[in-house]
């Protein structure tokens, strides 16, 4: 068995989540796994991912990155961190293709909710953006505004309001990038009525 202190280090170089082929690489094997998981040293999040569980500096969007490298953070996530919503998701809102195996997402840490979305549309608006100095994928406002009138008989109505009051609101919006979104997502006329009320 390998000592604890220098399993430690090596998961911290790798910012404190890992494979089992890169510990295989490092030969710490399963008999070690085993130890470290019945001990809480680590935790499984999926099939073949552990992460170290007091590592101070691990955040939640980094093992999003991590685990979901094809994933946009989308929605719910992303209202909030463009100051459209107060209220903090409980999940991450992630973007990802139609084709997507969905087992994937099945998994205890972190929350996803998942978004499948058609290929031709799926790339439409993305920006990069930094949580926890992270980078990480995301739509940008305009996008994120077109999908809460594509999903807004399933988004609380509270939240769904406060979202397009706040983008209308906002100094840096973009009417014409939203209009042109709005016309590829097959929403322009909600936009117009929705939004043509606010302006």
């Amino acid at each position: 068995m390998r000592d604890v202190e220098s399993i430690k280090q090596i998961f911290l170089k790798n910012n404190g989540m890992m494979r089992t082929s890169q510990l295989t690489k490092e030969k710490i094997y399963y008999a070690d796994i085993s130890f470290l998981l019945e001990k809480g040293y680590i935790e499984k999040v999926r099939t073949g991912y552990y992460i170290w569980v007091d590592n101070q500096n691990f955040s939640e969007v980094a093992t999003l990155s991590r685990l979901f490298p094809d994933g946009i953070l989308c929605m719910n996530t992303a209202l909030c961190y463009y100051g459209y919503s107060d209220r903090t998701p409980v999940e991450w809102h992630i973007a990802v293709s139609k084709h997507s195996n969905k087992s994937r997402f099945n998994i205890d840490y972190p929350f996803i909710k998942p978004y499948y979305v058609a290929s031709d549309i799926l790339e439409l608006g993305i920006c990069e953006c930094i949580i926890d100095e992270s980078p990480v994928r995301m739509y940008d406002k305009e996008r994120v505004i077109c999908d809460c009138l594509r999903y807004r008989n399933k988004m609380d109505k509270e939240i769904f309001n406060k979202a397009i009051q706040n983008y209308v609101s906002d100094t840096s919006k973009n009417i014409p990038k939203l209009m042109e979104y709005a016309t590829k997502l097959r929403c322009a006329s909600l936009a117009k009525n929705l939004i043509g009320v606010w302006l």
